[in-house]
Formats: structure tokens, C-alpha cells, sequence
């Protein structure tokens, strides 16, 4: 039986996907056909999918078996009162590769003092030398696929890792945390924190005037996760007072970012312009092909999201 998928997305992702999604599905022995739009939602096999203007109604879909995400955060979707179909969220060797070597990039920036060569210090020869890494605690807040890539990335490299999640985990090489005690606890150490939950209303604002005063004088936060997890004013004040030392950004309430923003100017912010990882359509094609065999061989779901919990 040849399957209908429904590629719903922005225009901008179709050029890429148009070839890697054929190749995927083949490799994978799935007969598909793939539409751009169709008047007969109710034929309609699997919805492959990013937000976007056209689909916001899931109703007409009544045959859709799944609706594969082609991005990790799902927190645009799930909350539609529409989708009844399972939701699977994008998680891919490209999306993981690309989130690690941005987290790792940064937080050796920050762990070897690299700004102030980089920037220059006016003729000043100041023989400051980095601690190892083994002397220095970095923290991963938010321990899902990617939280977990990243610490034992971090944990490889020698750095003292804390992970923090809501729920209890265990990881080698990460000291885990869980809860609101033990996120008071692992902040209380982190000299360099990652954040990488995903944004539900029980993580806005993480990062708050509270949470950021327990971190160490001079800490540094990097954020390539979800611009909600950190409250502005709180930190943008925290920066102010130098309390926190300096704070990498890669995600945003607004994006892009609004050119009169503060962080935009603040000398202690770098702003990148959420570019920490990006769905590779190569990597991503083979991850929904797979979940599409799987489920017309009665093989569970990969990456099947919790809507009650929103990820």
C-alpha cells in the first residue's frame, strides 16, 4: 500500500527536505507519496511537520497515525486542542552533534578566559592562567537527549558536571539532581550553567532573581535551550551588579531579537542568533522514516511526547 505524508511546514525547509525525505523512505522499504497540501485531509497517512500558517486545524485528519515534529521543542504544538494524533518530537544525530559542539565551544570560551584575548586588554600583560577543567563545575540544567549529550560531553572533557532535571536520573560521569532542593543545590556550585529544558510552565523563568543569586559570584549562564527558562530584567540586573559575569544567549522571548533590546548592547551578553543546533534534513529524513516503518510494523514510537507533561 503506498502511504500519503503530508510535509506541512514553512516553505523555507522544503528544498532540503524534497530530496532527503524520498531517500530516507526508500532506504527504509516504506511506498509513500509525499504532498505539500491536500483537499482530502481524511487520505492523509502521517503528518510530517513544523509550525506554520496552513496547519493549525489537526481535525480533518482522521486517518494521520502520527504528527512527526521536525523539531526537538514541541511546546508550539502540543498545546493545540486539535491534535488528538501521537506527536513525536525530533531527536537526530545532526540536531544532538550540533547542540554539543555549540555548548562545548562556549563553555571552554568562558572556562579559559578566551574574550579577554580575543577582545584585547590595552597593552596590559595579564598572566592570568585558566584552572583545568577538573577544577571547574559546570552545570546542565535540563537532562532530555540533549541536556544528557551535552554533560557527558563536558564530563569527558574533565569539568566537574552537574545535571539537573525535574524528575531523578542517573547518568555516568554527571552528578544528577532533581527537584527544587537539588536545583538550589547544584546552583549553588555551577561556576558556568547550561540550560537546556524544555519550556512548560513549570520551567519559565528558572533562572530568576532567586535561582540566580545562589549561583557564584561571577558565574556565567548559556542558554541555547528556551528564551522563557530565564527571566530578563532578573538577569540583565544580576549582569548589572556584576553578580553574574557574563551571559551567552541563543533563544529569546521574541526572534529574532528586537534591534532596541538591551542585550543586544550589554557588554557582558553575547548574543548569537539561535543558531546552537538546527534540524540537518539528512539526519532528520531517517529518524521519520524509521518511525513511520515502525509504526506500520506495530513497533512503538520513538520519541513519543508526553502531552500532559508537554514534551
Amino acid at each position: 500500500m503506498t502511504l500519503t505524508l503530508l510535509f506541512s511546514a514553512p516553505d523555507r525547509l522544503w528544498p532540503a527536505y524534497s530530496a532527503a525525505l524520498p531517500h530516507a523512505l526508500a532506504e527504509a522499504g516504506i511506498d509513500a507519496q509525499i504532498t505539500r497540501e491536500t483537499d482530502n485531509p481524511e487520505t492523509v497517512d502521517y503528518i510530517i511537520y513544523a509550525p506554520n500558517k496552513t496547519l493549525t486545524d489537526f481535525t480533518p485528519f482522521t486517518r494521520a497515525k502520527a504528527v512527526l515534529s521536525l523539531w526537538a521543542g514541541v511546546e508550539r504544538i502540543v498545546s493545540n486542542p486539535t491534535l488528538t494524533q501521537p506527536l513525536c518530537r525530533m531527536v537526530d544525530d545532526g540536531l544532538a552533534l550540533g547542540m554539543r559542539d555549540y555548548v562545548v565551544g562556549h563553555v571552554m570560551r568562558h572556562h579559559l578566559g578566551m574574550d579577554a584575548h580575543i577582545l584585547g586588554l590595552g597593552g596590559v600583560w595579564d598572566q592570568v592562567v585558566p584552572p583545568l577543567a577538573r577544577d571547574r563545575t559546570v552545570a546542565v540544567l535540563g537532562l532530555g537527549a540533549l541536556g544528557q549529550f551535552c554533560a557527558t560531553a563536558l564530563a569527558e572533557f574533565g569539568f566537574k558536571t552537574f545535571g539537573w532535571s525535574r524528575s531523578p536520573k542517573e547518568i555516568a560521569g554527571i552528578t544528577c539532581a532533581h527537584g527544587a532542593d537539588g536545583l538550589r543545590d547544584v546552583l549553588r556550585h555551577a561556576e558556568i550553567v547550561v540550560t537546556l529544558l524544555p519550556n512548560t510552565p513549570e520551567t519559565e523563568n528558572t533562572l530568576n532573581a532567586q535561582s540566580l543569586a545562589l549561583l557564584p559570584k561571577g558565574a556565567v549562564i548559556i542558554n541555547p535551550g528556551r528564551g522563557a527558562l530565564i527571566d530578563d530584567d532578573a538577569l540583565l540586573s544580576s549582569l548589572d551588579t556584576g553578580h553574574i559575569g557574563h551571559a551567552t544567549l541563543d533563544v529569546f522571548r521574541a526572534e529574532p531579537l528586537p534591534a532596541t533590546h538591551p542585550y543586544w548592547s550589554h557588554p557582558h551578553v553575547t548574543v548569537t542568533p539561535h543558531i546552537a543546533a538546527e534540524t540537518r534534513p539528512e539526519t532528520a529524513s531517517h529518524v521519520i522514516a524509521d518511525n513511520i516503518r515502525r509504526s506500520e510494523t506495530g513497533a512503538p514510537l520513538l520519541h513519543e511526547v508526553d502531552k500532559k507533561a508537554g514534551y
